[in-house]
């Protein structure tokens, strides 16, 4: 058993080999070159990254009576409520003639993305909190696959997405094909908020709480039920400092044929705010992650 404590002192140099059945290489805690092998492990452990991922791809759906068809069910159902309450009731236009459900729809794909993943892996290491209390590997993997599950159900939904498309008749051009600069962007915002709040979470439970109001709040202000062109010119700054204003923009310029634009004040902030929330949320989680298996 290894522990995670600081408190423990280590020799110089301990050096652990994988059993005969296992990959061949040598686990090495080695003083002073703690980043160094860290960042090592966390290839040699790529096959626990996909056996957890995998898990809980099977968990999700156990028992479920319609299984991952949750994850068509959940976007559809929402798009239709939000039809009727900003196209029917509240009257909102969709520019260019473009299909309310689509517009409504292609701002779904990133979004329940991001919130998904926001929700799985904040509470990933607590899920987990056996493992990592008996064993050592790079904890960096358990949120990792958190998002990597909540990409699964990205993809099943973008085929909802594709049959929209061919439902309607509204074919995607060339832009298309900067489709994956956006989803790019989104799993970067989706993997450094998650850091940040899946260690955060490990020390202050209240975050349990926080994150559903989080994901709560941020689909009221982000460009989902509606166009960003209904947002005020004079409030419009402030608004593209959320950064899933440009990824959404960004996804309903590449599904609709650019028959809305991205603002590009929006995708520059989205691209700072996504580079800034990887970087410090690293920092942050690799900061405290010694003392996981000793609070968790």
């Amino acid at each position: 058993m290894l522990s995670d404590s600081p408190n423990l002192p280590l020799e110089p140099a301990v050096r652990f080999s994988a059993p005969p059945s296992a990959e061949s290489f040598d686990l090495l805690i080695e003083a002073g070159r703690t980043e160094k092998n860290y960042w090592r492990d966390l290839w040699r452990y790529r096959e626990l990254f996909y056996f957890l991922a995998w898990r809980d791809i099977l968990v999700r759906y156990k028992q479920t009576v319609i299984g991952v068809a949750w994850a068509l069910v959940r976007p559809f159902v929402t798009m239709l409520i939000f039809t009727l309450v900003f196209n029917k009731i509240a009257k909102l236009p969709a520019p260019a003639a473009i299909p309310y459900p689509l517009l409504i729809f292609a701002a779904m794909l990133p979004w329940q993305f991001f919130a998904t993943s926001l929700g799985e892996s904040s509470n990933s290491l607590i899920s987990n909190a056996n493992l990592i209390s008996k064993v050592y590997f790079p904890r960096l993997i358990v949120p990792a696959s958190s998002v990597i599950t909540s990409f699964v159900d990205f993809l099943i939904t973008l085929a909802l997405m594709a049959g929209l498309i061919l439902w309607y008749g509204f074919w995607p051009d060339w832009r298309l094909l900067l489709l994956p600069l956006f989803i790019a962007l989104a799993f970067g915002a989706a993997f450094g908020a998650g850091l940040w709040l899946c260690a955060l979470n490990v020390r202050y439970r209240d975050f349990r709480y926080i994150v559903p109001f989080i994901v709560q709040f941020g689909l009221y202000v982000s460009p989902v039920g509606f166009s960003s062109s209904v947002v005020p010119a004079q409030w419009r700054w402030l608004y593209d400092c959320n950064p899933m204003v440009g990824v959404i923009e960004g996804f309903r310029w590449s599904l609709l044929r650019g028959t809305t634009s991205v603002s590009p004040t929006a995708l520059l902030t989205s691209v700072v705010v996504t580079v800034t929330l990887c970087a410090s949320g690293i920092w942050y989680f690799r900061r405290t992650e010694k003392t996981f298996a000793d609070v968790i």
